[in-house]
């Protein structure tokens, strides 16, 4: 067996995954406890350490990886993913780059690529997009239709929270998070203009209850789709190797017949 075969073997085993997510766990610890004065002036020393160390097993695990999926390595988007977290860390933390350092907790997102479940989530997301971009281009239909009806209706009153389309919109944004929007600003909307509801209400009923609740329905459509296409996959794949065996016991079979004649 080659080099570049136990190599893979080795990155596919899931003794390695589970090694490896622990790391991404104890890093992101890490990472915490670098934002603690107290800590940093206890330990400071030992923590970037064992900071470095975390970063040095990522950059050996790419390697790896690499070495023994050759080019194969960048037409996995998660491989690709990896590749750019792992990057960012190792970007010096010199002047004007220290946003850049700053971005090294998202290391803990190597989780999702390590974890079969979290991916799963994440592609359910990803090919929920193009709906969600219908949805959302309903949602800025609807919110600007709104902003423009409460500027006129309510920029003299309420300057502040209606003066303008940007004040409006950020203010009907609120209203659909539901957070203090009834004492916070319809009742003292409707104070002034007692059939304010009449707007507010179906407002509040399309944009929260019913657009809001499309989108978590087409994330959760999404997610099953991308779970039924694992299972499929991982059926052929149990199927394909069932017909291999099939095929070698009867070539065995064949073999045996022709060898007693």
């Amino acid at each position: 067996m080659g080099i570049t075969q136990r190599l893979l073997t080795m990155i596919e085993a899931p003794a390695f995954g589970r090694f490896i997510t622990g790391v991404i766990i104890f890093n992101a610890v890490l990472l915490g406890m670098e934002t603690s004065p107290t800590l940093m002036e206890a330990a400071g020393p030992l923590i970037v350490t064992l900071d470095s160390i975390c970063l040095a097993i990522f950059v050996a695990e790419i390697g790896m990886k690499l070495v023994a999926t050759g080019r194969k390595f960048f037409t996995n988007g998660w491989n690709i993913f990896d590749f750019i977290i792992v990057g960012i860390a190792l970007v010096p933390g010199g002047a004007g780059l220290s946003v850049l350092r700053a971005l090294r907790i998202l290391r803990v997102l190597r989780v999702i690529s390590v974890a079969p479940r979290l991916r799963r989530v994440v592609e359910g997301f990803i090919s929920a997009l193009p709906g969600m971009a219908s949805v959302f281009l309903l949602m800025a239909i609807l919110f600007y239709i709104g902003a423009v009806i409460s500027t006129k209706l309510f920029s003299g009153t309420f300057p502040d929270w209606f003066g303008d389309l940007g004040l409006s919109a950020y203010t009907l944004f609120q209203i659909m998070t539901l957070e203090s929007w009834s004492m916070g600003i319809v009742r003292p909307v409707m104070e002034v203009y007692p059939y304010a509801w009449l707007f507010f209400v179906p407002f509040i009923m399309v944009t929260t209850f019913a657009v809001v609740n499309l989108l978590v329905g087409l994330i959760v459509n999404s997610m099953q789709d991308a779970h039924h296409a694992e299972d499929e996959v991982k059926t052929d794949a149990y199927r394909d190797e069932v017909l291999i065996r099939l095929e070698a016991i009867e070539q065995r079979l064949i073999g045996q017949a022709n060898i007693k004649k």
